[in-house]
């Protein structure tokens, strides 16, 4: 693999969920296009290439902010996924699945910060 971060389980994990995340908003409803599917997803988004950047050609203590970026972004698509459920755009077991998976997600992009 050509780049460092390719390599990386946290990101290949972050790189699933990212495509979850995109294929429920899908589901949404018209009117969220520019609201809650816009933000989910850029969120999302943001999980895959903040850890993407951080990785490659930079210091250590400049991959740990941008894993910290990450990190943010990713209670950021939980708390969208709060915001769904309260809408009753996602089934619970949908839900609790994605909740589940970004939680180790986060003790992932957690455990590489504080390894570094």
């Amino acid at each position: 693999m050509a780049f460092r971060f390719e390599d990386l389980q946290v990101w290949q994990k972050a790189m699933d969920l990212d495509e979850q995340v995109n294929q429920l908003t899908k589901t949404f409803p018209k009117e969220e296009v520019y609201v809650l599917t816009s933000q989910m997803k850029r969120a999302a988004d943001s999980v895959v290439l903040n850890i993407a950047e951080g990785s490659t050609g930079q210091s250590k203590a400049v991959f740990k902010v941008f894993l910290g970026y990450s990190l943010r972004s990713a209670i950021e698509v939980v708390s969208c996924l709060f915001i769904a459920k309260r809408r009753a755009y996602i089934e619970d077991n949908n839900f609790k699945f994605l909740y589940n998976e970004y939680e180790v997600l986060v003790k992932m992009i957690t455990s590489l910060r504080n390894s570094i």
